[in-house]
């Protein structure tokens, strides 16, 4: 299948945010770890309302949703491709697939440190 260029900016555009919608659809209801990771995400929105977070809790904490979320995105797509073109065990697959996986594990870790330091006083007090 060959991509024809869209020569309109506007009908371009609008085709690339349905291609999103349709990405993040995929994310959402095929990828279990993305599941769980939206469903923390609508947790601590909920938490925030609870809690009556600061604008700039919300700000941060909505950075780190989306962080985590994205990487989550970017490394089930590396996963993709790479058992796409070596669907066998191979050793290099395996270390890369790893290494997408342990960025992941940073924003996760990222999100944890950020939310303990937005939550933890609101259950001190």
């Amino acid at each position: 299948m060959e991509f024809q260029k869209d020569s309109s900016f506007i009908k371009g555009r609008l085709k690339s945010v349905v291609y999103a919608f349709k990405g993040a659809y995929k994310l959402l209801s095929t990828e279990h770890s993305v599941m769980i990771q939206f469903s923390l995400g609508i947790l601590v929105t909920v938490a925030g309302f609870y809690f009556d977070i600061s604008k700039n809790e919300w700000l941060i904490q909505t950075l780190c949703i989306g962080l985590v979320l994205s990487i989550e995105g970017l490394n089930t797509a590396v996963e993709k491709v790479a058992d796409f073109v070596h669907p066998d065990y191979h050793k290099k697959i395996g270390f890369i697939k790893d290494i997408a996986a342990g960025a992941v594990f940073f924003a996760a870790l990222t999100t944890i440190a950020v939310g303990m330091i937005i939550y933890v006083p609101y259950f001190i007090n």
